[in-house]
């Protein structure tokens, strides 16, 4: 029914300004039957990452709830995993409108939205009234625009948020916050990691343990991600995820008119930076870590790809507005068959399996 629902609607609501669009996608899923989680996954699906066990590794990226209003709607709709957020201390408008931008030919988004959210006490409200829904729950957090003291921001959203949060995302790598993208730079992050890992361990003591990730940008060059995964590595972080937003611009996009709007694109035009960047990170990391692998996941195929490219796990976001929510279900069942086809019945037996190859190549344009 919901995927009826889905295909019937999706052409109405592609005909709406994108941000009202988004609006009453969010007020529809309130009304989504609460219903329990689908029903039991295929075993081959189950992954454990960040002392974590996933009931599937297809996830939410940010950017959708922000306000952590819907996420157990969207596990509803089979989901291993939601990221709501980005989260800020002190709500925040974000930047004037319009800030999303379709590029229908290109199956891509361009946003500019700013970290706009209602702020850690809103949703902080809502993640403690979920009670026993269950479900992985990650929160991806962020620093206000006008912040003196964005290391500081960050520290005390994991302090707000550890006994509620599945996971912490680390996001330094909007590209729509002015300065932001300065925190991955080596010093800088050391001194953040620092800061989180400490107010973590606090946050320990209190209320166990709470697995802190970091969301690096596509845009990085390699000398800087050799210091970002390195910073990664010293302070011991649970993962990365790979990756935000591009401010690059393919030259390959069809829709050259909407290209030219300033923010980050998102969707099919970011799947080859995105996944080289993954396979950049994953030989990088060693296995110190497990990696999240977000960027045009749009098929099946492209989820595997990201695996062998060395994610554990994986998001999407704006593919949902060209393919609809049956796109969760087909992707489950093409990694479903994948597993069962000579990789011992384990998605692991994939992850990484092209990585060292990759890096080798030609960079994407």
């Amino acid at each position: 029914m919901i995927g009826l629902i889905d295909r019937l609607s999706r052409p109405l609501m592609r005909a709406l300004d994108p941000e009202d669009a988004h609006a009453l996608a969010i007020r529809a899923l309130r009304f989504l039957p609460a219903r329990g989680r689908p029903a039991t996954e295929p075993p081959e699906l189950a992954v454990r990452a960040f002392g974590l066990n996933f009931p599937n590794p297809v996830g939410l990226a940010a950017g959708f709830d922000k306000n952590a209003e819907v996420p157990d709607a969207l596990l509803r709709l089979g989901f291993g995993f939601v990221e709501v957020g980005t989260v800020t201390p002190q709500p925040q408008a974000g930047n004037p409108r319009p800030c999303l931008f379709r590029l229908e030919a290109d199956e891509g988004v361009i946003n500019r939205l700013g970290f706009n959210n209602e702020g850690a006490a809103a949703v902080l409200k809502r993640l403690a009234g979920r009670g026993a829904d269950g479900g992985i729950v990650g929160v991806n957090i962020g620093a206000n625009r006008d912040s003196a003291d964005r290391a500081g921001d960050y520290a005390q959203l994991v302090d707000t948020f550890a006994a509620f949060a599945g996971y912490l995302a680390v996001n330094i790598s909007s590209p729509n916050t002015p300065g932001l993208r300065d925190l991955q730079q080596a010093k800088v992050l050391d001194e953040l990691l620092a800061r989180v890992l400490d107010a973590r361990e606090r946050a320990r003591r209190r209320v166990g343990p709470v697995p802190v990730l970091l969301k690096i940008a596509p845009d990085l060059t390699l000398s800087e991600l050799d210091d970002v995964v390195g910073m990664a590595r010293k302070h011991g972080v649970d993962g990365m995820i790979v990756c935000n937003t591009t401010v690059g611009r393919p030259p390959s996009l069809r829709e050259a008119e909407k290209a030219r709007q300033t923010g980050g694109l998102s969707g099919r035009p970011l799947f080859k930076l995105s996944t080289r960047m993954l396979a950049e990170t994953f030989v990088r990391a060693e296995g110190a870590f497990p990696l999240i692998g977000v960027g045009g996941v749009d098929s099946g195929a492209a989820a595997i790809a990201k695996i062998k490219a060395g994610a554990t796990l994986l998001q999407l976001y704006s593919a949902l507005i060209y393919r609809g929510v049956g796109l969760i279900a087909e992707i489950k069942a093409d990694l479903t068959a994948a597993a069962r086809r000579g990789n011992r019945g384990s998605l692991s037996a994939m992850i990484g399996t092209d990585a060292a190859a990759m890096t080798a190549e030609s960079w994407p344009v």
